[in-house]
């Protein structure tokens, strides 16, 4: 589980911007009768989702891209190169090129609460720490300064719960994160929280391939059919096999809108055939890529990943929800992560229709402002203490109450001379 995140300096994000995952303590009735939305952690509620909302451009996408990038680092970084320059951009004003980006995630692994946190230049890495909570109080697994001396000593500080941790610190360049490389050389701890980012912080909704799509089809065909007809899908029954085709494969990912494949040449090779079967008559099969509809291809590889999500208590990361979905599937997914045991979900969404206390709490809803200096401030709901629960907050956000939505001076006297200006 997600208990905090911090960014800073990446794009549109200036100084340090906080997601907090942990609950308000909100005593409201519309929020006391909504005990689903969060669940218990060492006696403290964690929010179970948080919906971001905010004008175009004013950095909603840049804060999903900075902590899919800094995962990404975890992940990768290991096999990073000497001559490598990391993949991303800095706050464009203010000198902030000349400054560190900072990532820092509180999280929950087996149990145990985490600490992590790295800060890095364009070209190398500068400090990185890991502390955990094992009996309810913080201790260091380690600690990194690149420019505290010259020597691998001198950077580094450990606890000890890694073994021989010099000797992964002597294999770690400025290049690479010291966790990647210690999960790399078959340490422990860090092996179980690399695997946490990469298989329970899910950063979209899929990316999965061929092989976990048939793996993920035989443990969640019943339920994905389920869902789908709670869906309004008329789809009573779903065949995966794998065939030797010549052609393009699916790579069932979702970029945008759109369910793109893969073109790969002309070849022998095998791909998975999925067939959908209606209830107007289930003799008759539909090639799922074929002849079924957009929406229908995408509830598919929506479903089946969000099935799994919640079946193990995973994190989902995804920006614009609501983009080409109806809003009553949006609200459906929301269902489903409320009727969770510990699910979370992490979004960004224009789609107004959710800013309802009767269905969210205050600290579930964070907004995002563009300042007069081009940088990303993101800010809850709750920090508006004379907001009541019960003023109507759709009203209050189209209005601009919370700053986060666009002012356009569409006057019919600015459109003509708009239009007349040649």
């Amino acid at each position: 589980m997600i208990l905090e995140i911090r960014l800073s300096n990446f794009l549109s994000i200036k100084e340090e911007v906080v997601l907090d995952m942990k609950a308000a303590n909100i005593k409201s009735k519309n929020a006391k009768e909504l005990p689903e939305n969060v669940f218990s952690f060492n006696d403290t509620d964690i929010l179970k989702t948080i919906a971001i909302y905010g004008a175009n451009a004013s950095g909603k996408s840049n804060i999903v891209k900075a902590i899919r990038f800094h995962c990404a680092m975890i992940l990768n970084s290991a096999n990073h190169n000497e001559n490598i320059i990391f993949n991303y951009r800095k706050f464009k004003f203010a000198n902030y090129k000349n400054q560190p980006s900072s990532f820092f995630i509180n999280f929950v692994v087996g149990g145990i609460e985490y600490d992590y946190s790295f800060s890095l230049m364009q070209d190398k890495i500068e400090k990185e720490s890991l502390h955990y909570y094992p009996k309810g109080r913080i201790k260091k697994i380690f600690s990194r300064d690149e420019k505290a001396g010259e020597t691998k000593r001198e950077k580094y500080n450990f606890g000890s719960e890694i073994k021989r941790p010099l000797d992964v610190a002597e294999n770690t360049s400025d290049k690479t994160l010291y966790l990647s490389r210690a999960s790399q050389m078959d340490r422990d701890i860090a092996k179980e929280l690399f695997m946490y980012f990469n298989s329970t912080f899910i950063l979209g909704y899929l990316g999965h391939n061929e092989r976990q799509v048939d793996d993920l089809f035989k443990a969640y065909k019943p339920q994905l059919i389920k869902a789908l007809q709670i869906a309004d899908s008329d789809i009573v029954n779903i065949t995966v096999k794998r065939i030797q085709s010549q052609g393009k494969r699916l790579n069932f990912t979702i970029t945008g809108a759109e369910l793109k494949d893969a073109q790969l040449e002309d070849e022998i090779q095998e791909q998975l055939q999925i067939k959908t079967f209606h209830k107007t008559d289930p003799s008759k099969s539909f090639d799922l890529f074929k002849e079924e509809s957009e929406g229908t291809k995408k509830l598919f590889v929506i479903m089946l990943s969000i099935l799994d999500i919640i079946a193990n208590d995973k994190v989902l990361l995804v920006d614009e929800i609501g983009e080409s979905l109806h809003t009553d599937i949006i609200d459906y997914i929301f269902n489903l992560f409320r009727a969770s045991e510990k699910a979370q979900l992490i979004c960004t969404t224009h789609n107004t229709r959710f800013l309802d206390l009767k269905k969210f709490r205050k600290d579930q809803f964070y907004f995002v402002n563009k300042k007069e200096d081009a940088s990303t401030d993101l800010y809850s709901l709750y920090d508006y203490s004379d907001f009541r629960d019960t003023m109507d907050l759709e009203k209050a956000y189209l209005q601009g109450r919370f700053d986060a939505v666009p002012f356009v001076n569409d006057s019919i006297k600015n459109l003509k001379q708009l239009i007349d200006d040649k």
